[in-house]
């Protein structure tokens, strides 16, 4: 590519993709445990304000993303609390939240718009920093988009090598069953919906306090958490796809960037919003591809069909479902 400096277009996409990447793993371990949270946009933007309003106020990053990671637990526990104790629709729970947050946070941020606060700086990874190409695409970040990075292997190696992550898929797919083997399905779903929800918190954090840093109106981040929803989908409910699906959304921002400057007479706008369509356009591809018709199209032709089995997933068999009320 023309004009683009490779190491410098990497580094970027790694550190853009960080906090949709830190809410869709959340998200994944949350719906692994069968409960589906829809407030992932609106707990991004308050988190976003509660931890630039905390970093202002104390003058620590700490307290700043602590605050970001409270607010998104809180609000992925109420989901959770309304379906599992009073029996309603996670999907109508987590819609209102998810308009609710938002209002509320762009009121109380009110104060904070405009205002200089603490930044989280680069701090490099010491020796693998020094690495020729590796260490400036990888290992030369902000502790957030560091963090971001580890948390995809510590996500897929928590999920599938231990005993606590087959509980969690256990109940995800059948919560009688689990509890027929003596697992309380509702503590382990609250417990994951919690733990989901702390990173998405953080994840909105990163966004004022690391990649997007400030708070206004509009935030620059909102429609994230749609996106982060998306992904977790395209990933297949795994969380190494679903960061592969995070990076390639965060490449087409990227590089939507650049095309604006190499064709300025196309309005800012159109480069804005096209990585929105383009990452719907490719999870439709993946729907189609997984159409049975396709599946036996596909028997004669194995790279196509490896491809496609690496692109499937399967949602868990319980997500979603509403439970009948207490009473």
């Amino acid at each position: 590519m023309q004009g683009v400096d490779i190491t410098i277009l990497l580094a970027g996409i790694v550190a853009g993709a960080a906090p949709i990447l830190l809410a869709t793993l959340g998200e994944t371990i949350t719906e692994k445990a069968g409960i589906i949270n829809l407030s992932l946009d609106g707990t991004i933007i308050l988190s976003a304000m509660a931890a630039f309003a905390a970093a202002v106020t104390t003058g620590s990053l700490l307290a700043g993303f602590a605050a970001g990671a409270a607010v998104g637990a809180s609000i992925a526990a109420a989901v959770a609390l309304f379906s599992l104790r009073l029996g309603l629709s996670q999907v109508a729970v987590g819609f209102v939240l998810t308009l609710m947050t938002k209002d509320l946070a762009y009121f109380l941020g009110t104060s904070y718009a405009r205002m200089e606060g603490p930044l989280a700086g680069p701090m490099p990874v010491p020796v693998l920093s020094k690495i020729p190409f590796l260490g400036p695409v990888l290992f030369s970040h902000s502790l957030p988009v560091t963090f971001s990075m580890v948390m995809i292997l510590a996500s897929w190696w928590y999920l599938y090598r231990t005993p606590s992550g087959l509980k969690i898929r256990c109940v995800g797919e059948n919560p009688d069953g689990a509890y027929a083997r003596g697992i309380d399905p509702d503590r382990v779903q609250l417990f994951y919906a919690v733990a989901g929800g702390l990173l998405v918190g953080v994840a909105g954090a990163a966004f004022s306090l690391c990649v997007k840093p400030g708070w206004g109106q509009p935030q620059g981040c909102e429609g994230s958490g749609w996106i982060a929803l998306a992904l977790v989908i395209f990933g297949g409910w795994h969380p190494v796809k679903a960061a592969v699906g995070a990076y390639l959304f965060s490449f087409l921002q990227v590089m939507s960037i650049y095309l604006q400057a190499w064709w300025p007479d196309v309005p800012a706008q159109v480069f804005q919003v096209a990585p929105f369509p383009l990452m719907i356009f490719i999870l439709v591809l993946i729907s189609v591809a997984q159409r049975e018709t396709v599946m036996r199209a596909a028997r004669n032709h194995p790279a196509l069909r490896a491809i496609i089995q690496t692109l499937s997933g399967k949602a868990p068999a319980a997500l979603g479902r509403q439970k009948k009320g207490t009473g």
